[in-house]
């Protein structure tokens, strides 16, 4: 999927703190309470400031502060401030850095010195020749490689790039412009994402876009966004907890592959991603509607046309969406989800269990739900 929608990235540098520490238009609120009594109460607007002071735990580091840059985001976004839509947020920070702006990452040093020799051997440059090169110092008076052996959070390391690439010759080489640390903030966002996503920012940046996410009014405006800042179907929020994880609207186009895999006896990963972005060429998914052409009276032209708006709810309303539900509830005989969690499995050097996009969505639904107690 394009930015607007990021995928967990394989590479040794994608961060998924909270999995260590845990172990566009407004939406309104994120679903709907089952029932009437329930709903009124969890939809009503609340005061943003005193519901995350309420329910951020008293050990939290300058609530006020959180409590201020979360009232900010949602006034700034026109979020619905409901019960809900403040618990999913709070859920997401908390499973991702238990509250901190700028979250330690165990074994971060090694990681880094990991990805540094691995591009080194991707360009055939001698190891010793590399840790050499960053014995010099950098602009902070220390060598890059007191620095990396020190490294401790996302903010950290992201800085100690920036450094190479611009000062060091061999940092040119094995980098160029490319800073491999993609996420960062308490709710790690998608640098790629917010840097995509600034309009109505509230406040001024001292610095670039990627420096904001790793402070914390940056790093809960633009995950707030990426949460809840556009419109989806759901009938609950765990369903937008995995599209954080997936990226948007995954959750619905995983449902929506289930059933081209009904209609065609085709197995395919649900995983959301309809076609290969970036690319002219078909992907599973892709190939597996094709075999539909004649059945939905539509050219592989036609066909991709279509799939590439599966990163808007606009995607809800094409002919190829419809015809192809009709077609494998017909082979099915009953009606199919038009929602599922997706079934990717999360891959980073810091994750040693089986952990996939679904146990994430689950955590913090659990967390949600928690927080709207006693509300």
């Amino acid at each position: 999927m394009p930015v607007c929608a990021p995928r967990i990235l394989a590479t040794t540098i994608t961060l998924l703190a909270g999995m260590i520490l845990a172990g566009c238009t407004t939406t309104t609120s994120t679903s709907k309470a089952k029932d009437g009594a329930k709903a009124s109460e969890a939809e009503r607007p609340r005061d943003v400031a005193s519901v995350v002071k309420a329910k951020m735990p008293a050990s939290v580091k300058d609530r006020d502060g959180w409590a201020r840059d979360l009232a900010t985001t949602f006034e700034s976004q026109s979020i619905d401030p409901t019960l809900e839509n403040i618990c999913s947020v709070l859920a997401v920070a908390q499973q991702e850095s238990n509250y901190r702006a700028d979250p330690v990452v165990p074994g971060l040093s090694k990681i880094a010195w990991k990805e540094i020799d691995r591009r080194a051997a991707s360009l055939h440059i001698p190891t010793l020749l590399v840790h050499t090169a960053l014995k010099v110092n950098s602009p902070n008076g220390k060598s890059y490689s007191e620095r990396l052996d020190k490294v401790q959070t996302e903010k950290q390391l992201s800085e100690i790039f920036d450094d190479m690439i611009s000062v060091v010759p061999m940092g040119q080489t094995l980098f160029g412009s490319y800073n491999p640390v993609h996420t960062g903030g308490p709710m790690q966002v998608s640098i790629a994402f917010a840097q995509q996503h600034t309009d109505g920012y509230p406040w001024k940046m001292a610095g670039t876009v990627r420096q904001e996410v790793f402070t914390r009014r940056g790093g809960l405006w633009f995950g707030t966004y990426h949460l809840l800042n556009y419109p989806a179907s759901y009938s609950a929020p765990i369903y937008r907890f995995a599209d954080f994880n997936a990226g948007w609207y995954a959750s619905r186009n995983a449902a929506f592959q289930n059933a081209v895999s009904k209609a065609t006896g085709v197995k395919l990963a649900l995983d959301g991603d309809l076609i290969v972005y970036g690319s002219s060429e078909a992907g599973s998914t892709e190939r597996a509607v094709r075999k539909l052409g004649a059945k939905l009276g539509m050219s592989d032209r036609d066909i991709r046309r279509q799939l590439e708006a599966g990163d808007s709810l606009k995607f809800e309303k094409t002919a190829l969406y419809e015809k192809v539900y009709r077609l494998a509830e017909q082979k099915s005989g009953k009606a199919l989800p038009k929602e599922m969690l997706p079934g990717i499995q999360l891959e980073s050097p810091k994750i040693t269990r089986n952990l996939t996009t679904a146990w994430f969505a689950k955590r913090v639904d659990d967390r949600r739900a928690q927080c709207m107690k006693g509300n």
